[in-house]
């Protein structure tokens, strides 16, 4: 049997009667002085490969050194090297496609198609791939969705729709991982397919379609992990309606893809061949991993993360006007950082936990989450067994609030364990209300999701103890217009630091929990990733 998960409300009860760690165990002086010293200009902005990345991390080191820790990368290091790999499409890509009568036909890159090679290699040669519509392309059990049906497609090129379905079943407002391009990939390459083809409404004359056309033949950084597919693709409305009459379908039938009674439909007759490399510049980074070995299940982990990186300066933004060239990243992230390390300073001051707990610094989150990617495609400690990822990325910096928001509220019981301890505090987990921004999926908690690890990150909160919703909300709209991204970003002595230091220790003691406990938190029901957790429900056994 799988361990039960506690009550939300014993949770609270533990702690209370344990006595955990108070709010003035964690200093804001200490936090203030520690987001400086990595966010003066002498760290040039903390860019991945650059010496600003070589400062921040051998800062990060000497202070875990000094406070005791273990090197918690691989093969006893403290370093995980994090490959970047940039990937430039080579002019001269070629593409056909032949239907039932068996005349092949040319297609015209960047009017009819545009195609770039996937991963490994940079290369793709695939000669008359059968063709299949998927819809949207989603495989969605706890939504009673399933676009893929009883369809094998086995080394077959699978075409699909953008986003996801509109209405209550995905979510509503605020969007699932489902409607990602990056889902569909994953998708399509888990069920065998050799290339993905993205359906974009109108002609080749509409702006989607040039939006897409520039960003295909434009570089791009890939994920570690991506799906190994042999190419990806986008065509435009004209080319599918002659697949679809070559093929002989019912365009009616066609139209039923947001319906939830869609099933994946062979374009039979109709096969695809296609030629695309692109050139491979690699950037070496590094995340940094410190641990705590647990006294009883060391092989079991908690991980808090957040991310060194920023953006540079001059160099890597020459554009930026006004003499101030540097974008020294205080607030994002070295105030994360800094939080993960004083969390860390909490448990070092106690006993050791049952549970290991390794706290990760993740590089290059600002292209993409890098980072954080590339430790879930090669942990160093088994994604099956780690309990959770606690993610920090930007401090609050107000006064006490009375509410936490967290990203993706509603997706597994990390945020009912935090209700319970916020509770006796007269505090609330709140969803973080601006759903447009998918906040979910953008931040270094979001690849521990993906691979179905429960992960949670708190927000800033806007319900301020002393001014209330109105006064919070317009005082951090205006703080992250002036500052998020901007040189402007540098570390101030008038921070108010009092939500951070409240906030970052329900977070300890939410870790502190999971780390002496034997259960395990789990997702919700509804969650698109409660699937790609279960099927490794057997190591937790």
């Amino acid at each position: 049997m799988l361990r039960k998960m506690i009550s939300g409300a014993a949770v609270a009860a533990v702690l209370l009667a344990t006595g955990m760690a108070s709010a003035q165990d964690i200093s804001a002086a200490r936090l203030s002085e520690n987001i400086r010293a990595i966010s003066t200009d002498e760290f040039q902005g903390r860019y991945p490969g650059t010496e600003g990345e070589r400062m921040v991390l051998s800062w990060l080191q000497a202070q875990y050194e000094a406070m005791g820790f273990q090197p918690g990368g691989p093969n006893g290091q403290w370093l995980q090297p994090v490959e970047l790999k940039t990937y430039t499409p080579v002019a001269g890509a070629t593409a056909s496609w032949t239907g039932p009568d068996g005349q092949t036909r040319p297609l015209t890159p960047g009017t009819d198609i545009v195609v770039r090679a996937a991963t490994n290699d940079g290369r793709a040669s695939i000669r008359n791939a059968p063709v299949v519509f998927a819809g949207y392309g989603i495989s969605a059990p706890e939504r009673q969705w399933d676009d893929y049906g009883d369809v094998d497609v086995r080394g077959m090129v699978v075409v699909v729709v953008p986003g996801e379905p509109e209405g209550d079943r995905f979510n509503g407002a605020y969007v699932t991982n489902y409607q990602a391009a990056q889902y569909k990939a994953d998708e399509a390459f888990r069920r065998g397919a050799v290339g993905i083809v993205t359906l974009m409404p109108g002609d080749a004359s509409s702006n989607v379609w040039q939006a897409t056309l520039r960003g295909a033949t434009s570089a791009r950084q890939m994920t570690p992990g991506a799906a190994d597919l042999e190419f990806s693709a986008a065509i435009n409305h004209d080319l599918a309606m002659a697949w679809a009459t070559a093929a002989g379908l019912d365009m009616t039938a066609l139209s039923s893809v947001g319906s939830g009674s869609f099933k994946a439909t062979p374009l039979n007759g109709v096969t695809l061949s296609v030629d695309a490399s692109s050139t491979i510049q690699t950037l070496v980074t590094h995340n940094l991993l410190a641990r705590i070995p647990g006294t009883e299940h060391p092989d079991e982990t908690v991980i808090y993360s957040a991310h060194w990186d920023h953006v540079g300066g001059e160099a890597q933004h020459p554009e930026t006007a006004g003499d101030d060239k540097i974008f020294n990243g205080a607030w994002d992230n070295a105030s994360g950082t800094i939080g993960v390390l004083e969390v860390a300073r909490q448990f070092k001051a106690g006993p050791a936990p049952k549970r290991s707990v390794v706290f990760a610094h993740m590089a290059a989150e600002e292209m993409g989450l890098m980072g954080a990617y590339g430790y879930a495609a090669n942990p160093v400690y088994p994604l099956e067994t780690t309990v959770a990822d606690i993610n920090i990325d930007m401090l609050p910096l107000s006064g006490p609030t009375r509410d936490i928001p967290i990203f993706g509220k509603g997706q597994n019981d990390l945020e009912d364990r935090l209700q319970a301890l916020a509770a006796p505090l007269g505090r609330y987990v709140s969803d973080d209300g601006m759903p447009e921004q998918n906040f979910y999926y953008r931040s270094d908690h979001f690849p521990f999701a993906r691979m179905g690890v429960p992960a949670i990150m708190p927000w800033h909160g806007w319900d301020w103890v002393d001014g209330g919703r109105a006064a919070g909300e317009a005082a951090w709209r205006a703080k992250f217009a002036a500052d998020y991204h901007r040189p402007s970003d540098e570390w101030s002595a008038d921070w108010d630091l009092t939500s951070a230091v409240e906030n970052l220790t329900l977070l300890y003691r939410l870790g502190l929990d999971l780390a002496n406990s034997s259960d395990w938190p789990g997702w919700k029901p509804t969650s698109e990733f409660a699937a790609v957790r279960a099927r490794s429900d057997a190591a937790r056994q």
